[in-house]
């Protein structure tokens, strides 16, 4: 795990509401503590371990459900007013197909319903589909396949009607 990792698994825990999440690796061991909305503060401890360490352990996964909101995309474009925004829950790489030799989930002009999987998003090595909270017609995918994503980051935007 580098550096640019741990930051977003500092990001998406403060984020998350959590207020401490432990994570061990067979190389080595992060806690990462955060204080009540009062104090701004994150507390990451990063510890080496010894080679012959415990068996790796399976971190916590906190999955927030997509956050889906009344957005317009752009506050010039009037016609985007109507669109539905489809947000991340979570800091991961982007994905618009399970398998590089898999068909897409859904393209530009798609019809969905709720509970519909739109995307995979994949964090520490767990690939998380993330479904629809509604139902209409994708009118733009807003990120490229493989891309990293953060938390509460546009993905598509849905026409309702």
């Amino acid at each position: 795990m580098d550096i640019r990792e741990i930051q977003n698994l500092i990001k998406f825990v403060a984020k998350s509401g959590a207020t401490e999440v432990k994570l061990e690796m067979d190389d080595f061991k992060i806690t990462i503590k955060t204080t009540t909305e009062g104090t701004e503060s994150t507390t990451t401890y990063v510890q080496q371990m010894p080679m012959q360490a415990a068996p790796q352990m399976a971190a916590p996964q906190v999955v927030a459900a997509p956050v889906v909101t009344d957005a317009p995309a752009a506050p010039a474009a009037d016609d985007s007013a109507k669109y539905i925004t489809v947000k991340s829950p979570i800091i991961g790489t982007f994905y618009r197909k399970p398998a590089p030799d898999k068909p897409m989930f859904v393209e530009v002009g798609s019809t969905i319903g709720k509970g519909d999987v739109l995307c995979v998003i994949e964090a520490m090595k767990l690939f998380n589909e993330i479904e629809s909270e509604v139902s209409g017609k994708i009118v733009k995918i807003l990120v490229d396949d493989s891309s990293p994503v953060e938390f509460d980051q546009p993905l598509f935007l849905v026409d309702p009607s």
